[in-house]
C-alpha cells in the first residue's frame, strides 16, 4: 500500500492540532487530578479531536480517500469544525471550572495551565484548518465547505448546548408555549444532523427533490420558527406576568456553576445566537450554488 507523503500547509496545520489536543489530554490525564463531570467532558473533547484528525491523516497518508465510506470533500471540514467548537468549549470550561479563584502554584495547578494552553492552541489550529479547506468563491466544493454547511455545523453545536442547559434540571415543562420552542430546538436540530449526514454519506442525489431548493425551505422554516421562539421563551421565563422572574435570585450567588435563572438566560441568549446563524443560513442558501459530490 504507498504511502503518499505531500507536506502541505494544510497537513502542518493537521499535525500541529493532532500534537495540541495530545498534549491538552495528556497533561489533564497524567496530573490534574479532575474530579468526575466537567473534567471528563474537557478530556472527551481532546481525546475525540486528537482521534479525528489522526483518522484523517492516516487516511490520507496511505490515500484510502476512495475507499472510505463518506464523501471525502465534506468529512474532514465536518470534522475540523466539529473539534474547533469542542476545543473552544474545554478552553472555555476548564479554566472556568479548575482555574478560577485558585492563586496558589503547585504541580497539579501547572498540569491544569498547561491542558488549557494547548487546548487554546488546538482550538486555533482547527479554526486555521477550516480557513484553509473552506470553498473559494468560483471553487468546486463539497456543501460541507461552503458557509452553509459551516453554519449547519454550529447550530446543531449551539442546539446541544441549549439541550445541555434545558434539561438538567428540566425547565420547559412549565408552560405550553416553551414546551414549543422545546420542539423547535429538537425539530431544527434533527432536520440539521439529517442534512449533514446525507452530505457525508454522499446520499443527496437519492432525495426525490432538489436538495438545493430543500436547503432553502428548511432554512426559510427554521428562521421562522426560531423567530418565535426568541419572543417566546424571554416572555415566559423572565416576565413575572406569565410566572417569570426578572431579577437574577439572590439564592444564584451562593450556587457553584449555573442556577436555573443563569441557564435559562443562556438558553434566551442561544435562541437569539442561533436565529441569528439561521438568518445567515437562509442569506447563504438563497445565493449559494455549488456543486454536490
Amino acid at each position: 500500500m504507498p504511502i503518499v507523503l505531500k507536506t502541505s500547509p494544510l497537513l502542518w496545520t493537521r499535525l500541529a492540532a493532532l500534537a495540541f489536543a495530545c498534549v491538552a489530554f495528556s497533561m489533564a490525564v497524567h496530573g490534574a487530578r479532575l474530579p468526575r463531570g466537567t473534567g471528563d467532558f474537557c478530556i472527551f473533547c481532546w481525546a475525540f479531536s486528537f482521534a479525528g484528525t489522526l483518522l484523517v491523516i492516516l487516511v490520507e497518508l496511505f490515500n484510502l480517500q476512495t475507499r472510505v465510506p463518506v464523501s471525502w470533500k465534506n468529512f474532514p471540514i465536518t470534522f475540523a469544525c466539529y473539534a474547533a467548537l469542542l476545543c473552544l468549549s474545554a478552553s472555555i470550561l476548564f479554566p472556568l471550572y479548575y482555574l478560577r479563584g485558585s492563586a496558589s502554584q503547585n504541580e497539579v495547578q501547572n498540569f491544569r495551565i498547561v491542558s488549557t494552553v494547548f487546548s487554546c492552541l488546538a482550538t486555533i489550529a482547527y479554526m486555521s484548518e477550516v480557513s484553509l479547506t473552506k470553498a473559494r468563491p468560483g471553487e468546486v466544493a463539497g456543501y460541507m465547505a461552503t458557509a452553509p454547511g459551516l453554519l449547519k455545523v454550529v447550530e446543531t453545536f449551539v442546539a446541544c448546548i441549549i439541550f445541555v442547559f434545558i434539561s438538567d434540571p428540566v425547565i420547559y415543562d412549565r408552560h405550553d408555549s416553551v414546551k414549543y420552542c422545546m420542539s423547535v430546538y429538537c425539530i431544527c436540530f434533527i432536520l440539521s444532523a439529517i442534512i449533514i449526514l446525507l452530505c457525508i454519506g454522499e446520499c443527496t442525489g437519492f432525495l426525490p427533490f432538489p436538495f438545493a431548493r430543500f436547503l432553502s425551505a428548511y432554512a426559510l422554516l427554521a428562521v421562522i420558527l426560531y423567530l418565535v421562539a426568541t419572543i417566546i421563551w424571554p416572555i415566559f421565563n423572565f416576565d413575572p406576568r406569565h410566572g417569570g422572574q426578572k431579577q437574577r435570585p439572590y439564592s444564584c450567588s451562593s450556587t457553584q456553576g449555573l442556577c436555573v435563572w443563569d441557564k435559562a438566560m443562556a438558553v434566551a441568549v442561544l435562541t437569539g445566537v442561533n436565529f441569528i446563524l439561521y438568518l445567515a443560513d437562509l442569506i447563504y442558501s438563497t445565493r449559494l450554488v455549488f456543486v454536490s459530490a
